[in-house]
């Protein structure tokens, strides 16, 4: 009797079903981490808005806008100061996730200048402030 080698096809199925299952549970896992990763680009263009915010006012009588003071670029969002929003005391700027961060749980980053006060708010708890 000769004796064949190799997988049955029972046991390749049950190869690849083990494969699939393991995928489903590690890909959403993983997607979330890079969309982690990538919150903190949000995190560094609102923080140079900020200073170029306070590089403006120090030479000015009010805080810029965002042709004033150069929004920051970014594949992942998009910064934008609010418009009217600027004045001698205030301002708000906000990073929107945009592109392949556009399904992130955090949302809209912004941080708002109120009267020598910042206040730094995303669209859920948990990202990153």
């Amino acid at each position: 009797m000769k004796r064949t080698r190799g997988f049955t096809l029972i046991e390749l199925v049950i190869a690849i079903a083990i494969v699939g299952i393991l995928a489903a549970i590690a890909l959403p896992s993983f997607l979330e981490q890079i969309r982690k990763s990538r919150r903190s680009e949000a995190l560094q263009g609102l923080t140079q808005i900020q200073t170029a915010q306070e590089r403006w006012r120090s030479n000015h009588t009010t805080y810029g806008t965002g042709t004033d003071i150069g929004l920051p670029t970014s594949d992942n969002y998009t910064f934008a100061i609010t418009s009217g929003s600027n004045t001698a005391t205030a301002y708000v700027a906000t990073a929107a996730p945009r592109n392949a961060q556009s399904g992130d749980r955090c949302g809209t980053y912004t941080f708002t200048m109120s009267n020598g006060v910042l206040t730094k708010t995303a669209g859920s708890s948990n990202c990153g402030l």
